[in-house]
């Protein structure tokens, strides 16, 4: 962490009550009740349809550990909600943004909301057919793409990359390395936020040492205490 510049914001986030009618979401494994998460976010409302969310250490283990075939992208993550709370912040119109494992989509739809050319991708068509859900609900037009990081082809330049809880296994971090400098444009940013996994620290440590800035900002999520705590970090080249 030492060769990191460290930006000592702390930001508090409280989220919302579930939608009193549940909607469901048909897939191959039956149907699955959702529940909306709103977000408040400057002038805005945003509304977002999942399956789950996950806040605590203790929700995360019982969904990971669970006997259960729910894809976990179509559940609400904290990481997802810090990166969104951070894209509120910045001024993202007229960026072409790439969102690396979209899941439900709320960091993609807030930047698209915001001005920015969004293209959401997603290895889980079910993960992707609910981003696109939740973007015709929140009024927004965003391009969607199947696409699986090991086997990436697209060599397409983005001013700003986002991924929201990616780092999460150390075996895809060579792949996410090369997307990112294949695919970054000169001058752009990578954005990712991490709940301080072990092996995102190890992977972001390794893009210090070769000549990447790291910065972050510190983020809280969940009304349960304790709040769970996020990072977003930004990269630069």
């Amino acid at each position: 962490m030492k060769q990191w510049s460290v930006r000592a914001s702390v930001r508090t986030h409280v989220i919302a009550t579930s939608s009193p009618a549940p909607r469901t979401l048909s897939t191959t494994i039956g149907e699955l009740p959702l529940e909306e998460y709103r977000l408040p976010l400057n002038a805005r409302t945003f509304a977002i349809l999942h399956t789950g969310a996950l806040l605590a250490h203790e929700d995360e283990h019982r969904f990971l550990s669970a006997d259960q075939s729910l894809p976990y992208g179509i559940a609400l993550w904290p990481a997802s909600i810090a990166m969104a709370h951070a894209l509120g912040t910045r001024d993202v119109r007229g960026q072409r943004i790439l969102e690396l494992g979209a899941g439900t989509g709320l960091p993609g739809i807030v930047a698209a909301a915001r001005g920015a050319s969004v293209v959401q991708t997603d290895r889980q068509e079910v993960a992707l057919h609910l981003a696109r859900i939740n973007a015709e609900r929140n009024g927004v037009t965003l391009e969607h793409r199947a696409a699986d990081w090991t086997a990436w082809t697209d060599d397409t330049k983005f001013d700003c990359i986002l991924g929201a809880d990616v780092l999460y296994a150390d075996g895809l971090h060579p792949h996410l390395r090369r997307i990112f400098e294949q695919n970054l444009a000169p001058g752009g940013t990578v954005l990712l936020s991490d709940p301080f996994r072990k092996d995102s620290f190890t992977f972001l440590e390794a893009l210090a040492a070769d000549g990447w800035a790291v910065t972050f900002d510190k983020w809280t999520v969940g009304v349960t205490p304790p709040p769970r705590p996020v990072g977003v970090f930004q990269l630069t080249r």
